[in-house]
C-alpha cells in the first residue's frame, strides 16, 4: 500500500487523513514552546517525505533529523565554531538531502 497525505488512519478521535493531521498541526498554537516557523518547516519536510512515499514514522524521523541538524549547524556558527562558508555548505547539503 502506498502511503500518501490522503491515506486514512484511525486517530484518537476517529478516522483522519495525514493531510488533515498536518493541517491540525499547522493550526495548533505551539508558539509557547516552539517557534511557528520551526513547526512550519518540520511539517513541510514531513509532508514532502510522505509525498515521496516514506511511511509516517520515517517521515517524522527524517523531519526531526533535518531540524536538529539545521539547528545544530546554526548554533555552531553562532558560537563561532564553524565559518559562514561551512554553515552555507551544510545548509545546502541538508536542503539537497531533504527538500529536493
Amino acid at each position: 500500500m502506498k502511503i500518501t497525505l490522503d491515506t486514512r488512519f484511525n486517530g484518537s478521535l476517529g478516522p483522519i487523513t495525514l493531510r488533515e493531521a498536518v493541517q491540525q498541526l499547522r493550526e495548533r498554537d505551539l508558539a509557547c514552546t516552539v517557534p511557528a516557523d520551526a513547526v512550519e518547516q518540520k511539517v513541510s519536510v514531513f509532508s514532502d517525505c510522505v509525498e515521496r512515499g516514506f511511511t509516517p514514522l520515517r517521515s517524522e524521523i527524517m523531519a526531526a533529523y533535518y531540524m536538529a541538524e539545521r539547528d545544530a549547524t546554526t548554533e555552531a556558527f553562532d558560537r563561532g565554531l564553524i565559518t559562514r562558508a561551512e554553515l552555507e555548505t551544510k545548509q545546502a547539503a541538508l536542503a539537497r538531502q531533504f527538500l529536493t
